[in-house]
């Protein structure tokens, strides 16, 4: 049975961090930034860890 392809689209979405978490960036920052406050933006910089509840999906997806 061949090898399972990773996803490529979350590959290049998640990290994998030394003890074997995930790492994502957070959402909502794109655009339409002029409604958002100063402090929500700065707080959207920070990357975040993938939730318990799907890090084994995430983690089959990027392998």
């Amino acid at each position: 049975m061949p090898k399972m392809k990773s996803n490529r689209g979350a590959a290049k979405t998640f990290r994998k961090t030394a003890s074997g978490k995930v790492k994502r960036n957070k959402a909502f920052k794109s655009h339409i930034l002029t409604k958002k406050s100063t402090k929500t933006k700065r707080g959207l910089r920070q990357a975040t860890l993938v939730s318990e509840a799907d890090l084994k999906r995430v983690k089959t997806m990027i392998q």
